[in-house]
């Protein structure tokens, strides 16, 4: 009975990376890219490549043995898998984009493939480029990913702008759920203090990207469809 109620919990909200993330500041020739730093066994500071460091993780977080020791913990049956969000790279080339996309993707599919019974998998698609965004979602699909997760804006574009239509209209054909999630933090400089980047800047992002697809015209087409 315990292990048949542990079945039916879903974590919907699940991150991870990686074990070994390429140095794409040299492949591509320009930084602002993540990298990990495993400075001890089971443990990793997440590097911009500028040297600025993001976030300390630990294995869990790559390795996918550990964190179904944590699930079965936790009594959590399932996963949904998706990157870390400051992994969009959103600001990158377009091409480029599509290169960290598809790297993060063959990562999260693997271990889908592997423990399909423990995990679902999101993928996540260069915005940038709304074409190449509907090809690794159509690549996405291929691969058994179960959706997408995208930024509540991309480059300070809401969700409502136009370029995006052809890129949701895409993901209802292909019954490809997107997971929004906020990757920015709105007005974080002016609230450094107390975790308020986290407390009200991210659920400010949340309400910016709800209220913009809402508001826009675009939204009744969404829904008729």
């Amino acid at each position: 009975m315990a292990r048949i109620e542990r079945m039916l919990k879903i974590d919907v909200h699940t991150h991870i990376l990686p074990k070994d993330i390429p140095k794409f500041k040299d492949r591509f020739g320009y930084g602002g890219f993540i990298t990990l730093d495993h400075y001890q066994p089971c443990f990793a500071h997440m590097v911009r490549d500028d040297g600025k460091q993001f976030r300390d993780i630990e294995e869990n977080c790559w390795g996918a043995g550990q964190r179904i020791d944590d699930m079965d913990s936790s009594g959590i049956g399932v996963q949904v898998l998706s990157t870390v969000p400051v992994m969009f790279s959103y600001w990158a080339k377009p091409a480029h984009g599509l290169e960290v996309s598809k790297f993060l993707n063959d990562h999260i599919a693997d271990i889908v493939t592997e423990f399909p019974l423990r995990f679902a998998g999101l993928g996540t698609v260069p915005l940038q480029s709304t074409e190449l965004a509907i090809t690794e979602l159509e690549r996405c699909k291929e691969i058994g990913l179960a959706g997408v997760q995208i930024g509540t804006n991309v480059n300070q574009l809401n969700l409502s702008e136009s370029r995006f239509f052809d890129f949701f209209s895409a993901c209802e054909e292909l019954g490809m759920a997107v997971f929004v999630h906020p990757w920015e933090m709105m007005g974080e400089q002016d609230m450094q203090k107390y975790w308020l980047p986290w407390l009200v800047g991210m659920p400010a992002e949340v309400s910016r990207a709800i209220c913009s697809l809402i508001f826009s015209r675009h939204a009744g087409t969404l829904c008729q469809n």
